[in-house]
C-alpha cells in the first residue's frame, strides 16, 4: 500500500465575490485535519468579519492583502506570511488596485461550520 497520494487537480470552490479559491487539500478531498488553498483576491475585494475555529496561515505570493485582526490593521506583501490563531476576530480584504495571490493553510480544515462569519 502506498503511503502517499498525489493531488492532480484542485477543487474550485464557487464564490459570488470574484475571488478564486482552489482547494488543493481539505474537506473537499476528505482531509478534515488540514486545508491548503491557492487564492486570488481581485482588487477592492473584502469579506465580512469572522471568528474562525481554526488557525490560519497565509503566504502572500503576489500583491498585497489587508488583515484586520481584533481591531488592528496589517498589510502583508509578496514574500510575507502570517499565522492567525483561532478565535481572533478577522476581516480579510484587498483594498488595492492589483489582485492578490496567496496560499492559505487552515488547521483543522476550513469549513463554513467553523468560519463563523458575521452578517453585514
Amino acid at each position: 500500500m502506498k503511503k502517499y497520494k498525489i493531488q492532480k487537480s484542485p477543487v474550485v470552490v464557487p464564490t459570488i465575490d470574484g475571488k478564486l479559491i482552489q482547494e488543493i487539500w481539505g474537506n473537499s478531498t476528505d482531509n478534515p485535519e488540514i486545508s491548503i488553498a491557492h487564492m486570488v483576491a481581485p482588487p477592492h475585494w473584502s469579506e465580512p468579519h469572522q471568528t474562525p475555529g481554526f488557525d490560519e496561515f497565509t503566504y502572500i505570493i503576489k500583491g498585497k492583502k489587508q488583515f484586520e485582526i481584533d481591531g488592528e490593521i496589517l498589510v502583508l506583501e509578496a514574500g510575507q506570511s502570517i499565522r492567525i490563531e483561532k478565535g481572533a476576530r478577522i476581516r480579510y480584504s484587498n483594498p488595492f488596485d492589483e489582485e492578490c495571490e496567496y496560499l492559505a493553510i487552515c488547521l483543522p480544515a476550513f469549513s463554513m461550520d467553523l468560519v463563523n462569519r458575521e452578517m453585514e
